[in-house]
Parts: C-alpha cells; structure tokens; sequence
C-alpha cells in the first residue's frame, strides 16, 4: 500500500461527496416536475412522449398499478430483445456477419439485460451485431436503469407522503429519467470516451498485420454509447469480451477513474434526493455515511490484501503486490478499487480479472454483492435496498430500547417488516439454492474449470452475482451452457422481480399512513447511533447468509462427489 494509493481512494470519495447534492437537486427538481435549465429543450419532447403513448402526466397511480406496469413494461422489453438476437443474421449492421444467438442464450440475456444485471455468457464482439449492441442491449440499458431510478422514487414517495393512496406515475417517472437525467449525462461522457480513444463507428472489423506477419482482426463498432451508459445506469455489460479491462472500453488511467466516479454519482445522488423529498437533508446524508463506512471497510481490506500480494509468490521473492490478472495500465489500487466499486454498486463492469485476485481481495467483491449491494448499490435499487434495512434496524431498535418504530414520521409495523424480511431473504434463498444445485449435476460439475473450494467458489460467485443483478464472474466457470443459462435466469428474473414486489408493497403502504410528529420517544435517524445501528444490522443479516454459504462448501463438494459416484455406477 502506498502514499499515492490511498491519495487515490481519498480523492474519489471527496469528489463522489461533492458530487451528491448537486445531481441530487437536480434530480429532485425533474422528479417533482419542476422546472430545470433543460426544460425549454426537453419539455416539448416530453410532452410529444406523453401524446403519443397515451399517457396523462397528472393521472398519479396506485403501487399496485405502478408495479404492473412496470412487469408488463419489462415483458416488452424482454420479447424486443430475444427477437433481435435471434434474427440478427437477417437483420442490418452486422459487418462482422454474426449469427443468430442460440434460444437458451438468448433466453438468458434478455432476462439478464432488462433486470439490470447484464450477466453475459457470450463474447461481446464475437457473438452481438452492431444493431443488437444499440437496439437491443444499449436501449436496455438505459431502461433498466430509469425502472430501478422510477422505483426508489416510489418508495421515497411512501416515506415523504401520507394518507394518499398513490405513489407516482410509472411511465412519468422512466420517461423523465430517461430524458433529463440519464441522456444529458450520457452524451457528454461518450464524448468524453471517444477523445479519451473509445471506438464509436459504425465500419467494418478492421484486418490487420502484425509485426510477426500474421493476421489479427481487431473489432469496433458504436462502442463509446455503451460504455457511457452501462455505468452511469450500473449496467456493466461489455461491448468486449474483457469489458473494462479492454483497451477499447477503457483507454487510460484518466478513463478508469472517470468510469468509477460515474458507478457511484447517480446513486449517491439518490440519497440526497430522498433527503430532500422527506423534508430533511441530514436523512440522506445519514444514509450515505452508512454507505460510506461499508464501502471504506471494503476498500481498505481488498487494496491491503492485493497489496500485500500471495505469500507464496512472495516466498519466491516476486514481490510487490499481486498483479495476476490486472492491467499494467491501472495497478493495484485502480484494481482493488475498482473491484469494491463495481460489486457494491451492482454494476458488474471489471477491469481486472477478480478469478486472480487473492483469497480475501476476491472475498469482498463476493460479499459486497451477498450484502445486496446496498454500498450505494445500482442506480435506485442500492436506496431501496438500503431502504430495506433501514425499517429492519428501526423495528429491531424499537424492540431493543422501548421506542416506537418510526422512521422520518412513518410508523413501522409488521406488515412492513414482513416485506422488508421477505425482500432481503428472497437473494440467499436463491444463490445458496441454486449454488446446490449446480454441486449435484454433473453437467453443471463438468463446466468448471478448477476443482475443489476454488471452483465451488466460482460457481457461488456467477450465482450471488446473477440473483443480486450484478453481472460480475470470477470467469473460471463455463456458464454458456442450457443449465447455467437457464438456472441463471430464473436467480436474475428473481433477484430484481421478487425484491421489487415487497418494496413496492412497503412504498404503498407507507403512503396511506398518517405523518406522526416527532416525539421524545421517536429513535433519532441522523446522527451517529443510527448510521451504527444501519451498519450492525446490515453486517448481521449479510453474515446470516454469507457464513452459511462458506459452510455450505465442504458439505456441498462431498455430496457432489458422491452423487458423481453414484452416476458412475449407474
């Protein structure tokens, strides 16, 4: 660990802090309806938007309402995408001539891109057209993340409203995410990308000669437009194979640190705007800094470990750090960084492989996403998650002390409770079962690459990453197979679908509650005991499911080597 290291972690938490309340007015300031700088330009556009879909700005909906649209809203999304990737043959701008996707692949990355996980089973360049990249995967991008910004919008309604029945309007809110926030911000940082030496054609694969005299096929295409928005949107789809650790999609040093500002700026700013919409800033800030202490410990635990490198590497006198899979171009600590940042984000991107990474520095990644990536989390859902252990550590505080269970004037009783638990209970139910699973088939035994608690771990690892709509893998796993891209839909459709339906339960629910004033028995919730009590409860329910995944390892290789006994024979 170095001077300069820490100098680096320091600078980026200091601008992602500067950053949160200005986007974070911004933000409230379009989601409330209200005039912005951009108005003038984008209003008529919204209004034509609003015309020709049939929809009326004014008519507010019901959570019920507001979830089924947005289910039937992601069915679209879904049947849009498989078609394109299965006619893509027939279909324009594919110069590299690739053709159609096979149907459980296409299957799995549908599923995969409209729940915002963008878990790929596939080379980018290898296997996409350049119209599916933009058609299909870019525009689900941006929609994946306007429906998880247009849900914590939801539920930050719940808490900021009281005795009214509704909690927004679903086709509003993703049609100003998408075109106030998500597009501004997007164009500029793809033309940052492209000064920065990001592709962004539409021309053929170039052919070239290499110094030995061979021949090499170098891929491009429309790249720089899906880069920009798979991190603002904590999407993390590669247009290359290696993502972010491809020359192509990030260049420089410069572009490194950039892309990981832009993981966190969207959804830090989303705590400022639940701040400002309850009525009391020092809320948000209050659930920052939950945040924020999660996210310190992890960095400093995973940049130490890397840093201190692999003792039997060491014992050779190859000291220095582990470089095992990172880029000479960002070290160590853009690594490690990197690595905390995009699994507690739910973004996925990687810039180095995490399969290389020590046995603690590859441990945070994998706890990060077990924690529900609630460390600022994807662009709303890390609020709404966090939302989540909020009403459990307020309940269990109110159980503890004698105080009545209220949070910024919501009282918080067992219906909510209930769906907060069934919500956060719904990623372990899914990752360890299907973890078991894949240890007692053989087929799914046969796609990995490494034995022993190494190759258990990889086989976690692709399924807590698919269930928390991550999208990250230590990439030692065969995962392009009908067992892994079927098992690994249904963990994705269930991570983000069956955690929405709760939240959206709770957001309901909250808003027809009456406002309760504060009083000498109300729990403060901005000050440093609470931020203690967020993190404890965090930390607790995340090593509820974490432990039992470790001691499941052991018990899980041996009834997997007893069942592939047992295949022998018959």
């Amino acid at each position: 660990m170095t001077a300069i290291g820490w100098g680096q972690i320091l600078l980026y938490c200091v601008i992602i802090v500067a950053i949160t309340p200005a986007l974070g007015a911004y933000m409230t300031r379009v989601f409330n309806g209200e005039r912005t700088w951009l108005s003038p330009i984008l209003r008529p556009v919204e209004i034509a938007i609003y015309k020709i879909s049939g929809v009326d700005e004014r008519q507010e909906q019901h959570a019920v309402i507001y979830t089924v649209g947005m289910l039937l809203f992601h069915v679209g999304g879904f049947l849009i995408l498989y078609v394109l990737m299965r006619m893509q043959q027939w279909l324009p701008f594919n110069p590299a001539g690739q053709t159609a996707a096979a149907p459980d692949l296409s299957f799995n990355t549908a599923i995969s891109f409209i729940t915002n996980t963008n878990w790929q089973n596939y080379g980018g360049e290898t296997t996409m057209s350049y119209l599916v990249q933009m058609l299909g995967l870019t525009h689900q991008n941006y929609l994946s993340a306007a429906t998880g910004i247009a849900l914590a919008l939801a539920l930050v309604r719940g808490f900021a409203r009281h005795s009214v029945r509704t909690v927004g309007n679903f086709w509003v809110d993703v049609t100003r995410c998408t075109l106030y926030v998500l597009i501004p911000l997007c164009v500029p940082y793809a033309l940052f990308l492209v000064w920065q030496g990001i592709p962004q054609t539409l021309s053929n694969y170039i052919d070239a000669t290499t110094l030995e005299g061979g021949k090499q096929t170098i891929a491009i295409g429309p790249v720089a437009s899906q880069i920009a928005i798979k991190m603002l949107g904590t999407n993390g789809g590669g247009f290359f194979n290696v993502n972010a650790a491809h020359p192509f999609e990030n260049p420089t040093a410069l572009s490194n640190f950039v892309q990981m500002i832009s993981i966190f700026a969207i959804g830090a700013a989303l705590t400022n705007v639940f701040g400002r919409m309850v009525g009391n800033q020092r809320q948000g800030w209050a659930i920052l800094a939950a945040m924020g202490v999660l996210f310190i410990a992890a960095v400093v635990v995973c940049y130490a470990a890397e840093a201190h490198g692999n003792e039997a590497l060491n014992a050779l006198g190859l000291t220095g750090g582990n470089m095992e899979g990172k880029e000479v171009r960002f070290g160590i600590i853009a690594s490690s960084l990197f690595a905390v940042i995009t699994t507690a984000a739910s973004c996925g991107a990687v810039n180095a492989m995490h399969d290389s990474f020590t046995a603690i520095g590859g441990m945070i990644p994998l706890i990060n996403m077990q924690l529900g990536e609630v460390i600022v989390g994807g662009v709303g859902a890390g609020l709404y998650g966090m939302l989540l252990f909020v009403i459990v550590a307020i309940f269990v505080a109110g159980l503890m002390v004698g105080r009545t269970p209220e949070y910024v004037g919501k009282k918080i009783e067992a219906k909510e409770v209930k769906m907060a638990m069934l919500a956060l209970l719904v990623l372990p139910l899914m990752y360890l079962g299907w973890t078991a699973v894949a240890m007692m088939v053989p087929s799914a035994v046969a796609s990995m690459n490494n034995p022993g608690p190494h190759g258990f771990t990889e086989v976690l690892y692709a399924y807590v990453s698919q269930d928390a709509n991550n999208g990250s893998a230590f990439a030692g796993l065969n995962g392009n197979t009908m067992f892994y891209n079927l098992s690994g839909a249904v963990a994705m459709f269930v991570g983000r679908f069956l955690m929405i339906i709760p939240a959206m339960a709770i957001a309901g629910s909250l808003a027809a509650k009456k406002s309760i004033p504060p009083s000498s028995g109300t729990f403060p919730t901005t000050g440093g005991l609470f931020v203690g009590l967020v993190v404890g409860v965090i930390v607790i329910v995340g090593g509820l499911t974490f432990f039992p995944a470790l001691a499941l390892g052991p018990i899980v290789e041996q009834l997997a080597q007893n069942a592939g006994t047992l295949f022998a024979s018959n």
